[in-house]
């Protein structure tokens, strides 16, 4: 088994034969579960809950330095 591994042919088609089983293996962790689902369903929207806070205390801190000067 080794002497087979041993020659660059046979360890390309593995690889990929390794890397395939693992990528189709990670697709159906993360796509299958009602549980995952639901938790990565609210995931989809924190890109823009993060824009909202951060323009809320923005605004806030321009209109107290506006204020000021």
């Amino acid at each position: 088994m080794l002497e087979w591994l041993s020659k660059m042919e046979h360890t390309k088609p593995l690889a990929l034969v390794i890397f395939v089983v693992v990528f189709v293996g990670i697709l159906l962790y993360v796509f299958t579960g009602k549980k995952r689902s639901k938790r990565l369903e609210s995931y989809k929207n924190i890109p823009f809950l993060d824009d909202e806070s951060a323009g809320e205390s923005g605004g806030e801190q321009k209109d107290k330095g506006s204020q000021d000067g």
